[in-house]
């Protein structure tokens, strides 16, 4: 366990920095005038001039050649300076730091919701294998798999805001608030998991100890909680790092259309106004969150399951 942990903890720094490499290289590479938004945008309803654009570009450090600029905003984020905002002018770290906690909220939400609904019905349709209710659950996981988030979420809208009058269609601040953007990013892990851990228990119930354990009369709440399930939800512990880099990056689109003031509103806000410290800070940022989940689901799965410590 020490070694492996070893071994990923090193790569993480290599996997960052080419991941940060090749997204400062992309938003150079993309249409568009940084210096020549950021004039418009301080001086609304005037034409930006050459001398003006030309000045900006120097203030913000875009007249240097693109590795230099990388060198410089890496020397910074590496002691927590990701730059400055070209619209607000602000640290990109502390427009990161204020929108966490609502994107953080509706992840963990929209996650518990997930498994809430995928465990036992995953379990359910493996006993019933065959049946109505294994059919009902896999076409539903069909749909909520191949459905997208966008849709979903202009559906609740439709349905529980606008038709029933239910719940708010946007802002932020309560459970209500939280109700909708939560569905709407939760159906497709759900749907995801429902059809790993139906998959797991449709394997597990299968092996001898199961046999063994119905053989002695065991019942089969007692085979199916106390035998099964916990090797049956295996799967469902590895792929925890996906699905939770899955629903953040949904939640770009998600809080977009339920004005849900969090990172995924602050990213595309950025990129339609070329804010590239931001967008650049986000990138990374989310790099960093996604691989730690990854890395604690992955050691607890090597904790849960004793044939992953030694191989």
């Amino acid at each position: 366990m020490r070694a492996y942990l070893v071994r990923r903890l090193v790569t993480l720094p290599l996997m960052l920095l080419g991941i940060s490499a090749v997204t400062f290289t992309l938003l150079n590479l993309a249409p568009g005038n940084p210096a020549e938004i950021v004039v418009r945008q301080r001086n609304p309803g005037q034409m930006p001039n050459p001398a003006e654009v030309a000045a900006m570009r120097v203030e913000l450090g875009l007249d240097a050649p693109v590795p230099a600029q990388y060198v410089r905003w890496m020397t910074g984020a590496l002691t927590g300076d990701l730059g400055r905002s070209y619209v607000t002018e602000q640290p990109v770290a502390a427009q990161l730091a204020r929108r966490t906690v609502p994107t953080a909220l509706l992840t963990v939400v929209a996650f518990a919701l997930a498994l809430l609904v995928a465990v036992p019905v995953g379990i359910l349709s493996a006993q019933r294998r065959g049946g109505i209710q294994d059919s009902a659950a896999r076409l539903a996981a069909l749909v909520g798999a191949a459905a997208p988030s966008y849709a979903l979420a202009f559906g609740l809208i439709i349905l529980f805001s606008v038709k029933l009058s239910w719940l708010p269609a946007l802002g932020y601040g309560s459970v209500a608030h939280i109700a909708l953007p939560a569905i709407a990013l939760s159906l497709a892990p759900m749907a995801q998991l429902m059809r790993l851990i139906r998959a797991s228990m449709l394997e597990v119930l299968g092996q001898d100890y199961i046999r063994t354990a119905r053989a002695k009369g065991l019942s089969e709440k007692i085979v199916v909680a106390g035998h099964a399930l916990r090797n049956a939800l295996l799967p469902a512990i590895g792929a925890t790092g996906v699905h939770l880099g899955y629903l953040l990056g949904g939640a770009v689109i998600v809080e977009t259309i339920f004005t849900w003031p969090g990172l995924g509103q602050l990213m595309v806000g950025a990129a339609l106004t070329r804010d590239y410290p931001v967008v650049q800070g986000f990138v990374t940022y989310i790099a960093v969150v996604v691989l730690l989940i990854n890395l604690a689901a992955d050691v607890a799965l090597r904790i849960a399951d004793p044939r992953l410590r030694f191989s």
